[in-house]
């Protein structure tokens, strides 16, 4: 019992299994066979083919089924070792009736030909010129031509791996993967291009034992046996086209699958291996098999037992494998979900703490519908369009602006902050508009009075149904979210120049057209750096000058730095070059300049002030006479300020910087010119002088 034990183990070994199940079909061509054993041989014969059929129905690529080469030869010879084995019977027995070489050709004989052997020989002939004239030809000739295509674009798809490496979209594993795949695949299409051969030959095989049992029987039955040539001529063909019937089917359905395998490339490991996982791994291909052989058995002659056992060994085979993939995928889920339960929750990377928000709104909770409801949608599409607005008017591109609620602050609050420093906060009735008077004044109308966050106006929060009226009284009626933005929009424009970081300068320089791009190789990083034209858009950005015309600034930096270094020197340059730009930014609804001067006794002072070269130039002028200019400057534009007009203070252009850096501090929206950045053709308007 114990050496039977061990004799089933091992068998249990799929390569000593195959190893034997070899050996058999090499015996049947040296040893008889007798009937009963050729037909449950030839009822595997058929099984074997039809499941080959089905596997290659429900397979998702040919390398799925990669092992059919393989499965192709040992078929083939299978068939061939059973032709031999029936050939043997037909002669040695076939005087004795039709039921000399088992009951499976007999049927096959009979059923097909209907007692009539020219019928069955017509028909045998159809079959094999199917086989071997439309479906083995077309199938070997689809090999040819996939084998080819398959080595000709190896190196294209290696290519592509590589490439794909190389840009990261794929680690070293996945690449590895692929190689293999793309070997596999073209080692797959070359062995079905041999292996076609393995059809042809078999085809070819079939018809010559038809001719030789057929000659042969006759030859033996009338010469050896006694049996008239009618008698010897209808027996003999009649086992013989039975014979060839009961192995053509089968040849038949493989060159099928073969053909529908090969228009559709890896396994790795034994050959056992790859046999016995790829023809069991789908339950639905031996259910189907199975139902087949089962309708065979039923029908008229067929020998019932073969088959049916066949059927439902199958059958059995295919609800076992369904079970077990039910059973793998059960723990294949459990598996995962354990795998994630037990999953470190990952540290966050304290480098994430040095990170700034460029930008960020912040708002109380009571404001949160402005964002969070359909009305509220309109703070996210404002942001959104001063971000384009930005572009278009300043040639800058704001960050992102980041959004986030803040329980800390009173619930109708937010707040600005730029690079996480609070730049500027305000309070909003989110339910009711703000009005205010463009001329400053106090508001005539029912509601609450507040201070309108970004310029200090006094203003009025009222009723939404009291806007027909304000706007008919002349007052500016504007929204919560519109408050927002524009206190956005100005703290953007104080501080772009802030903003303003190296990064953002390369993108700007990337993104310029491809015909500026010699401009940007011939300047940089030759003449200035990267960080030098930053220190010059910034500059201009501080004061508002558009730098939406990047390629005149950059040819403006590329003269200046012919002569100069100082960052200075290069923007009054830039400046002057812009004077166009300049001068219509500064005119007003008329399209006129209007300006003030300053006296030659400023102008003089300014320049005496003025010491060092280079870099080293600073304004030395005296605290009192700073105090004098200071308090002039304010006198001066706050009479215009109350006849409404925002004038620009001329300078020379020796000076214009130092004053501008005066001014800037106590009135930083006042505007500084030099003379060089009055466009020839602009129209100016003296209001003044200091």
């Amino acid at each position: 019992m114990q050496s039977l034990g061990h004799a089933l183990k091992f068998l249990k070994r799929g390569e000593i299994a195959l190893a034997l199940g070899l050996v058999s079909v090499l015996s049947v061509l040296i040893f008889p066979m007798p009937a009963w054993l050729l037909d449950i041989s030839l009822a595997f014969s058929i099984t074997i083919s039809i499941l080959i059929l089905m596997t290659v129905l429900f397979i998702e690529k040919p390398l799925d089924f990669s092992s059919f080469p393989t499965v192709l030869l040992l078929v083939t010879m299978l068939r061939l070792a059973l032709n031999l084995a029936s050939t043997r019977l037909i002669l040695t027995h076939g005087h004795e009736g039709t039921d000399a070489a088992g009951h499976v050709i007999q049927a096959f004989g009979g059923f097909i030909m209907g007692g009539n052997y020219v019928i069955g020989i017509i028909v045998f002939a159809i079959l094999v010129l199917v086989n071997f004239v439309v479906i083995t030809k077309g199938s070997g000739r689809i090999a040819e031509v996939s084998a080819r295509f398959s080595l000709d674009a190896m190196p294209g798809k290696q290519m592509a791996v590589d490439a794909d490496l190389s840009a990261g979209l794929i680690d070293e594993k996945e690449a590895k993967a692929r190689r293999k795949n793309l070997e596999d695949e073209s080692n797959f299409f070359g062995s079905m291009d041999g292996a076609a051969k393995f059809v042809r030959g078999d085809a070819i095989a079939g018809l010559i034992i038809v001719f030789i049992n057929v000659i042969g029987g006759i030859i033996i039955g009338v010469a050896q046996e006694g049996l008239s040539m009618s008698e010897a001529a209808s027996t003999y063909t009649l086992l013989t086209v039975g014979d060839g019937l009961v192995s053509q089917i089968p040849a038949l359905i493989v060159s099928t699958g073969a053909g529908m395998l090969v228009t559709k490339a890896g396994v790795s490991g034994s050959t056992d291996k790859a046999l016995f996982k790829q023809l069991s791994g789908y339950p639905a291909a031996l259910g189907l098999a199975a139902f087949l052989m089962t309708l065979m058995s039923l029908m008229p002659g067929i020998p019932t037992l073969p088959f049916l056992s066949l059927a439902g060994l199958t059958g059995l085979m295919a609800y076992l494998v369904m079970r077990h993939q039910k059973k793998a995928a059960v723990v294949a889920v459990q598996q995962q979900v354990a795998e994630q339960s037990h999953v470190p929750v990952a540290e966050e990377p304290i480098s994430t703490a040095l990170s700034l928000d460029a930008i960020r709104l912040e708002l109380g909770y009571g404001l949160l519908g402005l964002i969070n409801t359909e009305r509220g949608h309109r703070l996210t599409d404002q942001v959104k369009a001063l971000r384009r607005q930005l572009a278009g008017e300043m040639g800058y591109i704001l960050p992102a602006v980041r959004i986030q609620d803040n329980l800390q602050i009173q619930a109708n609050s937010y707040v600005i902050r730029i690079k996480e420093i609070e730049a500027g906060r305000g309070d909003l009735r989110p339910n009711m508009i703000l009005v205010m008077d463009p001329r400053g004044d106090k508001i005539n109308m029912s509601g609450e009075e507040t201070t309108e966050p970004t310029f200090g106006l006094p203003a009025m929060w009222v009723d939404p149904s009291a806007r027909e009226e304000a706007l008919f009284r002349g007052y500016t009626v504007v929204d919560p979210a519109t408050v927002i933005t524009t206190h956005l929009t100005e703290l953007v424009k104080d501080n772009m120049a802030e903003l303003l970081s190296h990064a953002e300068t390369q993108k700007l320089l990337d993104e310029l057209p491809k015909e500026n791009q010699k401009l940007v190789a011939d300047l940089i990083p030759g003449q200035i750096s990267v960080g030098g034209v930053q220190r010059v858009l910034q500059a201009l950005l501080s004061e508002r000058v558009s730098i939406r015309d990047l390629p005149n600034i950059l040819e403006g930096v590329a003269e200046a730095a012919g002569y100069s270094r100082n960052v200075n020197a290069i923007v009054e340059h830039v400046r002057a070059r812009l004077a166009r730009q300049i001068s219509d930014a500064s005119s007003d609804g008329s399209g006129v300049i209007p300006l003030v001067t300053l006296s030659p006794e400023w102008e003089q002072a300014f320049a005496n002030a003025v010491r060092g070269d280079g870099e080293d130039r600073q304004l030395v002028m005296a605290p009192s006479d700073l105090q004098q200019f200071i308090q002039s400057v304010r006198q001066t534009f706050e009479r215009f300020a109350i006849m409404g007009d925002s004038p620009v203070l001329l300078t020379s252009p020796g000076i214009r910087p130092f004053v501008r850096s005066i001014v800037e501090r106590f009135r930083p929206a006042t505007t500084v010119m030099s003379q060089n950045e009055i466009h020839p053709k602009a129209k100016i308007r003296t209001l003044g002088q200091i």
